[in-house]
């Protein structure tokens, strides 16, 4: 028996080394630029600018996050599939992009056979990551982006960073919302 579980362990232990160094190798980052801009008009004070070069592997995909700031991604090569948390799903190709911003939950995969090359650029207050990743990637939905998305029952399918009782609650919180960089670090649950 003591046999069987050494090899079992070791047989895990090798694939979990295998499956790492296949994880780590599917995407690579660079950072290019990280510095403070101190007086920031937009931002309203200072704020944090970082530029970041990303590749993704064919099949590559990157865990489920958020961005506590603003961040700016543009295509250079290939074609980047961006999942939002709540299920919609977007195809960029080079030259295209798309904004995020106020913590909306979403990832970026590679389904095709080539590589993807994407430029980001984070705006995050001092001190602040550019990026959180959501804990086990658990799938969460939002924060909304606007008010008709609380509408119809859109406002049930809302997770982060908290849950609504009613399309009134949903409504308030998207009218309330910080319009800055200040946002929670942390998915956080309303009971």
């Amino acid at each position: 028996m003591a046999r069987t579980s050494w090899r079992t362990v070791v047989i895990a232990g090798s694939a979990m080394g295998l499956l790492g160094f296949t994880v780590q190798s599917a995407t690579t980052s660079s950072i290019l630029i990280d510095g403070t801009i101190s007086e920031s008009k937009v931002f309203e004070g200072p704020v944090r600018m970082t530029v970041r070069e990303l590749t993704l592997k064919p099949g590559a995909a990157l865990p489920l996050h958020y961005h506590p700031g603003h961040v700016f991604i543009g295509v250079k090569s290939g074609t980047l599939t961006v999942e939002d948390g709540c299920g919609e799903q977007k195809k960029l190709t080079p030259g295209q992009g798309l904004e995020k911003w106020n913590g909306r939950v979403h990832r970026g995969k590679n389904v095709d056979a080539t590589d993807v090359v994407v430029y980001d650029i984070f705006f995050t207050s001092p001190g602040k990551p550019t990026t959180v990743t959501l804990p086990a990637n658990e799938r969460r939905c939002g924060p909304p982006k606007d008010v008709n998305e609380c509408t119809n029952d859109g406002w049930r399918r809302f997770n982060h960073p908290r849950a609504f009782t009613n399309q009134g609650q949903c409504a308030k919180f998207v009218r309330d919302m910080p319009r800055t960089l200040q946002f929670p670090t942390a998915p956080k649950e309303e009971h």
